[in-house]
């Protein structure tokens, strides 16, 4: 196997002890639905193990189905979240298993194929960059339901960086085209593709995420209470779930606390917001006098080096993520201080766009011109519209393998479970454009 084969069964080799740990607990925790926003966990176990059937072995590599009769359980457009815990579900000892049959056969067909042949599954690997980044976005979702399950000693804490204040507010972005989406990065989605020209006004953006202290200012201003900040259904969102302050926030007199796997605390105020939906950012950004950016705003003050005329794979060049430059892969469970990793600063001078949060952006999840799915519809396509709002840049959960600069994600702009936060931006006057 040669050094190519050998780092993408290293990936491999990583994303699975990541499943496993985040499945290192009592069977009755692995079964029991903690939300019906989100599956049981031992779901999302066998559920990695099938994708990884379907994609690697059977399609890839030809090879016979090894548990056919489980498609259907795994299917996620067939059976909603809230109804799997109903289904004749692996239990965790089968689950286990069984990912673990699958994935023996998968690096038999890592060492067969042909990375510069013609199938455009096997081209680059990009089937093996499909399953594994699929496997730590289930990751991701695991840690967003043993939040939710609020049992304590579940998920490892870790070590950050300190903060920093050094810098301006928000960043100037000139007028100007620049080169949005991707044709080179090899196992980028469909939903990112073809790379095009946008040309865009001036505008500013923050420089670091809307952070806990800010946040605060715009509940204690009565921001919840007061229609003036909010769409009509956000407004209809608000009186609905009688929201008043981020997700797991509680007030004790004069102070927030939060709950963070399982275990109440302060809130840092000097951390980003996160578990915010896109209703609550898109009304702190109308009360603080800005608006959220679009993602092709967010995206050209993420990646474009304007110096160099091209785009970056990270906003500090083509390097891989380092401790220095950014807050991925669970290095702790929770946010980085804002201003810790002024080495991970875009060409534009904005930080922490990957890492810590996911930014939602103004922008509807719709495809770029001259879209074509790949490899299946079911990946981007069936959710273009205007049900789903597109987040950026990847959280403290989310793993260096599936983050880049034109990676698109995208939920329900009523979604706070996720590791979400946001920053603000507002367009030049024509005098300083």
């Amino acid at each position: 196997m040669n050094d190519f084969k050998e780092r993408i069964a290293a990936e491999l080799v990583a994303v699975r002890n990541r499943s496993l740990a985040y499945t290192e607990a009592e069977d009755d925790l692995l079964v029991r639905q903690h939300s019906p926003l989100m599956s049981p966990l031992v779901w999302d176990l066998a559920h990695v193990g099938n994708y990884e059937e379907l994609w690697v072995l059977r399609e890839a590599g030809g090879i016979t189905p090894l548990r056919p009769e489980i498609d259907d359980l795994y299917d996620a457009f067939k059976h909603p979240r809230k109804d799997r815990p109903s289904l004749p579900i692996l239990g965790p000892g089968e689950a286990r298993r069984y990912i673990g049959g699958v994935r023996g056969r998968v690096l038999d067909v890592l060492d067969a194929i042909d990375p510069d042949g013609p199938d455009p599954l096997h081209r680059d690997a990009f089937v093996f960059g499909l399953v594994i980044q699929h496997e730590h976005q289930h990751d991701e979702t695991m840690l967003a339901t043993l939040q939710l399950s609020r049992e304590p000693g579940l998920v490892r804490d870790g070590d950050l960086p300190p903060g920093g204040s050094a810098g301006a507010e928000e960043v100037f972005v000139p007028a100007g085209p620049f080169l949005m989406g991707t044709g080179t990065q090899p196992w980028a989605y469909d939903n990112e593709r073809p790379a095009h020209r946008v040309d865009l006004p001036a505008y500013w953006i923050d420089r670091l995420p809307v952070g806990n202290l800010a946040y605060a200012a715009f509940i204690d201003d009565g921001g919840y209470d007061d229609p003036r900040w909010w769409t009509p259904e956000g407004w209809h969102w608000r009186q609905e779930s009688h929201a008043c302050a981020p997700l797991f926030w509680t007030r004790d007199g004069g102070t927030w606390w939060r709950t963070r796997f399982g275990r109440p605390e302060p809130v840092p105020m000097d951390e980003p917001v996160q578990h915010v939906c896109w209703y609550e950012a898109d009304a702190y950004a109308r009360w603080a006098g800005r608006r959220l950016p679009t993602e092709a705003e967010w995206e050209k003050a993420c990646g474009w080096d304007p110096s160099a005329g091209r785009a970056r794979k990270y906003p500090w060049g083509d390097d891989d993520p380092g401790p220095g430059r950014a807050n991925l892969g669970h290095r702790a469970a929770r946010p980085a201080p804002l201003g810790a990793f002024p080495a991970g600063a875009s060409a534009y001078g904005v930080e922490q766009m990957i890492g810590d949060v996911w930014e939602w952006t103004a922008s509807l999840f719709l495809p770029y011109p001259g879209f074509r799915s790949f490899p299946y519809r079911e990946y981007s396509e069936v959710f273009f519209g205007k049900d789903y709002r597109v987040l950026r840049g990847g959280s403290w959960a989310a793993d260096p393998a599936a983050v880049r600069t034109t990676f698109r994600n995208w939920d329900h702009p009523i979604r706070r479970q996720i590791f979400s936060g946001f920053r603000c931006a507002r367009s030049a006057t024509p005098e300083q454009a």
